[in-house]
């Protein structure tokens, strides 16, 4: 009685719980055989320069935790970040202003290997974007290629930001279903990750006592 109740409960519970074990199955063999490297879009990025900058050409008094120096579109530009947040000026301490549209895609010819296509400035968030999670405004930079790469460009500074291809976008949907938060797919502290992990524990632990019931029944058929 008690085992024909364990696989009852057993069967209707995995056919329940089958779809989200088979999206875990499937999303982490597709994590497991693909470089994030290669996701993030690394291997789009050009190789670094060594500049040499005098520090003490800097014309500038600052209260910083950290100071930076480093080019954007050939030009010298001061990264200042301090315990209230992050700005850039030039040599001389005055504020940068933005890029122009023209000038985000210099960055991505500067930057990349990639060849910009259009360039569109970014200043709201949306949930579940391909930037998410990076400081506003950027520029979202298209470019020419296979992949539908996208090039996400700091409007300010001219950093890369985030690379996305379509690569990235198989993996962010992957990404989703394992943590099942399919809309914003970041969350990992969700309600429903926790129901659906608890109840693939109690379906392992079900089908673990169904093998030893069994080993147990024949045991006893075999003695009388």
């Amino acid at each position: 009685m008690l085992q024909f109740m364990v696989r009852s409960f057993h069967k209707y519970l995995s056919l329940f719980i089958s779809i989200q074990l088979l999206l875990w199955t499937v999303s982490g063999i597709y994590f497991s055989f693909n470089k994030i490297e290669l996701i993030r879009g690394e291997q789009y990025l050009s190789p670094k320069k060594d500049f040499q900058f005098d520090m003490n050409e800097l014309n500038l008094k600052l209260t910083a935790k950290n100071v930076s120096v480093f080019k954007r579109l050939n030009k010298w530009i001061v990264k200042v970040e301090t315990n209230s947040g992050t700005y850039y000026t030039n040599t001389e301490g005055d504020k940068l202003d933005e890029l122009s549209s023209d000038e985000a895609m210099q960055a991505v010819r500067d930057h990349t290997s990639l060849i910009p296509v259009k360039a569109i400035r970014i200043t709201n968030s949306n949930r579940g974007s391909e930037y998410r999670g990076r400081s506003l405004p950027l520029f979202k930079v298209s470019t020419s290629s296979e992949e539908n790469v996208n090039v996400y460009i700091d409007a300010v500074s001219g950093e890369v930001q985030a690379i996305r291809s379509n690569s990235w976008r198989i993996w962010d949907f992957f990404w989703g279903t394992h943590i099942m938060d399919y809309r914003e797919r970041e969350n990992i502290d969700n309600l429903f990750l926790k129901i659906f992990s608890i109840l693939a524990l109690i379906s392992a632990l079900s089908g673990i006592m169904l093998f030893f019931l069994g080993r147990q029944r024949k045991a006893a058929g075999r003695s009388k």
